[in-house]
């Protein structure tokens, strides 16, 4: 089941702390498969629509002060196949950013652990990569922030995020509207405890760049509508997963 959410983003609450998620090892690139066409993006003719009757929220070049760094001007360098893993200070401070900016329903404040703007015109074989970024991924992303905003209660406290590493795969490029290859898992779970116990909810797509593991789509990959989504909320840890997907 998930969860939908339409209202005003709130005021800022109590940021909470993280612990470290897990670690496997560092797959090789897998042979070449063909990845499904529904992931990070889809080919455009022209710029994205702004959405109609919403003010698209801008994502800050500079976070806010609060925002601790991930890999600060990684987005501008070349890819690379390293396997990112969760045991990295960058991957701690991500996910740090993340509950941030879910707890305060400030999603400018998780602006670091998004996938980089300046990654994702690399990556995209697609006309207009910047507005699709804008005003489709960053877009969806403070929508699923102001709904987990609404999930979670004042002082709610992160606990772990379980990534499912042994499900990561290399999407080689010329999959997905991408020339460029990068890791991708789906469906890590957010794990918090409120008054005691524990909940989870999880993250649709996290991808590679340099190394390191971004948001990409926090609540659901693709929607027929446009409203913030909580991907599959659930009393405890929850099940991680399903794989697959670009």
């Amino acid at each position: 089941m998930r969860l939908s959410w339409r209202a005003p983003l709130a005021a800022a609450l109590t940021i909470a702390a993280l612990l470290a998620g897990c670690s496997a090892g560092s797959p090789a690139p897998p042979p070449a498969t063909t990845a499904s066409a529904t992931g990070t993006g889809s080919p455009q003719t022209q710029p994205p629509a702004k959405p109609a009757g919403s003010a698209v929220p801008q994502a800050s070049a500079t976070p806010s002060p609060a925002a601790l760094p991930v890999a600060p001007g990684a987005g501008a360098l070349p890819q690379t196949q390293a396997f990112p893993h969760t045991i990295s200070a960058a991957f701690r401070n991500a996910m740090t950013d993340l509950w941030r900016a879910v707890t305060a329903g400030n999603p400018r404040l998780a602006r670091p652990a998004f996938f980089p703007e300046a990654a994702y015109r690399q990556l995209k074989a697609i006309p207009y990569p910047d507005s699709d970024w804008q005003y489709r991924l960053w877009y969806d992303f403070v929508l699923d922030v102001g709904a987990a905003h609404d999930l979670v209660a004042r002082g709610d406290r992160l606990v772990r995020v379980i990534v499912p590493e042994s499900e990561a795969a290399w999407v080689y490029p010329g999959a997905c509207y991408n020339t460029i290859g990068y890791w991708h898992v789906g469906g890590a779970r957010v794990v918090y405890t409120e008054h005691g116990q524990q909940r989870s909810f999880g993250i649709a797509s996290l991808i590679s760049w340099r190394g390191v593991w971004y948001v990409v789509h926090f609540g659901e990959v693709l929607r027929p509508v446009v409203t913030g989504v909580v991907d599959q909320p659930a009393v405890g840890p929850g099940i991680p997963g399903p794989p697959g997907g670009c």
